[in-house]
Order: structure tokens, then C-alpha cells, then sequence
């Protein structure tokens, strides 16, 4: 089946209708992993264990719904401020439809695993919502609506999308005029090359990244971070990304370290590196993914065994971002019994020699 346009004002109160069904059903999925992983009105974490995908899941239902919110919240301000336009609302019209239609008839976790309503036994309720009238229609968005969005953004350029999402956002717009230019003047120019003769990124721009904080966005200030949020690396990794991935990726690994550091890490840790990192005197690299397992961490393989009053690392690692350029590795490794999935997992921080250009050079010789 596919629908007509519907107007402006029209797209945000389906949208807000279709919202209000989507929370209610996600509630009913709530309800029933409550049931099945906290039958006493606390979480048993060995239910859970063995209901994973249950609750994995409920995490990506959940997930869908709160960007939901997040998009219609968007397209109402634009709406307040007098700046909805054509382009906003069919972003609006066909991203909901999308994520209405996953939550209704499946969404892929991964390559391999569909989370469905009916595993939750609301077959009934799955009908009923995909039946709902605004829900339908949003799901039912017609090719010729898609051709326009196309033509839109065709007309308007590349930019034009994010400029939109910016467009009642000040602070999301300075962010990303300031990196955007910095991208086309900085990087894009390089980037073929740096690519093409499987450079290094250099120092000098590597320095200029940290001069603009984009190692430190999300670090609270105390650590000497700028404190600004997930939003604004994502603008900011966005924009560099533009220009150059390889560069993108530089804040997102020292984003994880931070993280993993200011959440599990001790005081010292983060007296010591939290700084370090923000500034970007010291760069990390995430060391998840393995040869044979990917990155399916619960099923890592790679082993650390204490020896006296160190550890020692055993296993192969592989596809690890900017693992030549890097002072530090965020390394997972399994301390517990082989299978123990996820709850035998330690997370190591194993500090490494810095590359440069020369030692690159030695060891391909």
C-alpha cells in the first residue's frame, strides 16, 4: 500500500499519534521482559543471562522510540519557529515510517538476529499496531514522496539535511560551521593522499584536533574537557568525517576511553589520563574485534593471565582504528573461564609506543 503527502501540520499530528501507539506497545514489551527477567519486582541479572535477546531487544525498541521523541520534538520546533518547510517534514514522514515499520514486523539486531513482537507473545498487538491508521500511513509513504525528498536535497546540496536538523539549534550550528570549515581547508584537500599512500595522519593536524577540543567534548570539565555532550561529537565527528573518516574516528576512540575510564575506571586513572586524553596529548585505540569473532565480545577469545604482579595478554586482535598513531589501547580480554561470556571479560588499558612516520617505514622494510 503505499499513501499520499499529507501537509505540514498534518505529518506532525500522524506522527504524534503514531508516537503515542509506538510508546504504548514498547510498554507492553516492558511489561513482558519485567515478567520474565524480574518475576519478583527486582532484576535477576541470571534471568537475563538467559533471556538476552529479550532484553536486547527491549534496549533497540526503547532506543527507536526515544529517537522518535527526539525527531517529532525537532520538526515541532521548527514548526514553532516558522521553519518546518517541505524538506524537514519528509525527513520526518519517512523516519518515522521506517522505524514504525521495524518496530512493527521485526528489527534486525545484527545480520542474524530479528527481534519480534511476537517472541514476546504480542502477535495480537503487533496486528493492531501495524493496523492503526496513522501508523499505516506513515509505514506507507509513497516512492513518489522519496523521489521528492531526493530532489530536495539534490536542489538544496549535500549539506542540506544537516542544516535542517540545525536550523532552531545556534549552538549545533556554530559547532558544525567551525569543524566543517576546518574540514574543507584542513583535510579533504590531503585526504586522497593520506589514503592512496597509506599515511599516517599527521601530527600537525592531529595537534590542531586537540587545540579545538575534539578529544575532550563529552569530559567533564574538572578532567579538562569542554563538557558539551554526545550531540556535539556527533556534529563534530560528523563534519570531520566529511572531510576525511580516518580523522571522524580520531574523537569517537578517545570519546570510549573517557568513558570507560570516568565510569569504571579508578581515581587515579582518572587523575592521570582523563586530561591527557582530552587535551589529546595521549591518543587510544579500542582493541575489541578479534579474526574470528568480530566484535561479539561475549565471545572474545583473547586471554589475559597474571604472572606476579603483571599481565599478560594472549590472542590476536584485528581492524583496530588508528592502532599505529596511538599511545594507548582500550583492550578487552577474557580473566574468567573460557565461555564465561561477557561477565569473564576484564578491560585493560595497555599503554604502547607512539607511530611515526619512521618506525612505519622500518618495519615495512
Amino acid at each position: 500500500m503505499t499513501t499520499a503527502v499529507s501537509s505540514d501540520r498534518e505529518v506532525i499530528a500522524q506522527a504524534a499519534r503514531a508516537l503515542g501507539a509506538a510508546t504504548a506497545l514498547v510498554g507492553q514489551v516492558e511489561q513482558k521482559v519485567a515478567a520474565i527477567c524480574a518475576p519478583n519486582g527486582t532484576l535477576d541479572t541470571g534471568l537475563l543471562d538467559r533471556h538476552q535477546i529479550e532484553g536486547h531487544g527491549l534496549a533497540w525498541m526503547v532506543s527507536y522510540v526515544e529517537i522518535l521523541k527526539a525527531t517529532l520534538a525537532w520538526a515541532q520546533s521548527l514548526e514553532e519557529a516558522g521553519k518546518l518547510g517541505r524538506l524537514p517534514t519528509l525527513l520526518l514522514q519517512i523516519g518515522f515510517g521506517e522505524y514504525l515499520a521495524q518496530l512493527g514486523n521485526g528489527i534486525a539486531m545484527s545480520q542474524d538476529e530479528v527481534v519480534r513482537l511476537e517472541r514476546f507473545g504480542l502477535g495480537e498487538a503487533a496486528q493492531a499496531f501495524r493496523a492503526d491508521k496513522d501508523v499505516a500511513f506513515l509505514c506507507g509513504v509513497s516512492v513518489s514522496a522519496r523521489a521528492e525528498l531526493v530532489d530536495l536535497l539534490r536542489q538544496a546540496g549535500p549539506s542540506a539535511a544537516v542544516e535542517a536538523s540545525d536550523a532552531n539549534d545556534e549552538t549545533a550550528a556554530l559547532i558544525r560551521g567551525q569543524f566543517r570549515s576546518f574540514a574543507d581547508k584542513q583535510v579533504a584537500p590531503f585526504a586522497q593522499s593520506w589514503h592512496g599512500e597509506n599515511r599516517l595522519i599527521p601530527i600537525e593536524t592531529i595537534a590542531e584536533l586537540g587545540k579545538l577540543g575534539v578529544f575532550g567534548l563529552t569530559t567533564p570539565a574538572a578532567f579538562g574537557g569542554s563538557e558539551m555532550g554526545a550531540e556535539a561529537m556527533c556534529v563534530v565527528t560528523e563534519e570531520l568525517s566529511r572531510g576525511y573518516i580516518g580523522v571522524g574516528s580520531l574523537g569517537t576512540r578517545s570519546e570510549i576511553a573517557c568513558e570507560l575510564i570516568r565510569l569504571a575506571g579508578t581515581d587515579a586513572q582518572r587523575e592521570r589520563l582523563l586530561p591527557k586524553l582530552a587535551s589529546g596529548e595521549i591518543l587510544p585505540t579500542a582493541v575489541f574485534t578479534e579474526p574470528n569473532n568480530g566484535s561479539d565480545l561475549a565471545n572474545l577469545t583473547t586471554r589475559a593471565e597474571k604472572v606476579g604482579d603483571v599481565y599478560r595478554i594472549y590472542g590476536a586482535k584485528t581492524w583496530i582504528t588508528h592502532a599505529s598513531r596511538t599511545d594507548m589501547m582500550i583492550l578487552p580480554a577474557r580473566t574468567g573461564a573460557p565461555g564465561s561470556g561477557h561477565r569473564g571479560l576484564s578491560m585493560f588499558l595497555a599503554e604502547k609506543p607512539r607511530g611515526t612516520r619512521t618506525i612505519r617505514s622500518r618495519r615495512r622494510a
